[in-house]
């Protein structure tokens, strides 16, 4: 059984997007879905949708890529962990990588960007932060 599914998603898209795959596919949660809803509207990912095989769900991410066949996503780390809490005031959320990058909050309204975050003024934990 696994622990951590937000990490594990992040490695699922991170290895599909070094093998070039057009699709990868990820253990379904409420929270790796909100990850995801947030990738998309960054346009980092194309799209993704909820399969059920087996009585367990998944989801499928259609990855992006630009005309030249590079990758949308640089680099996607998990910053809070299990063993290791992350969180950040309200005051404490900056622009991440000069505003080419953002962070993904988890919030009292929410799974957040950094930006939306930072316009609603609240703070949270940090779950990954993607460029």
């Amino acid at each position: 059984m696994l622990n951590d599914l937000i990490s594990d998603g992040l490695t699922r898209i991170r290895n599909a997007y070094m093998r070039k795959l057009d699709t990868a596919k990820l253990l379904h949660s409420n929270v790796v879905e909100a990850v995801l809803t947030i990738l998309v509207e960054e346009k980092y990912v194309e799209n993704y949708n909820i399969v059920e095989e087996d009585k367990k769900k998944f989801i499928n991410v259609v990855l992006r890529y630009d005309e030249n066949g590079k990758p949308a996503i640089n680099e996607i780390k998990r910053v809070s962990k299990p063993g290791r809490r992350v969180y950040k005031g309200r005051d404490d959320i900056k622009r991440f990588k000069n505003g080419y990058g953002i962070s993904i909050i988890s919030t009292s309204k929410g799974v957040l960007s950094n930006k939306k975050a930072h316009s609603s003024g609240v703070g949270g934990e940090v779950l990954c932060t993607v460029w």
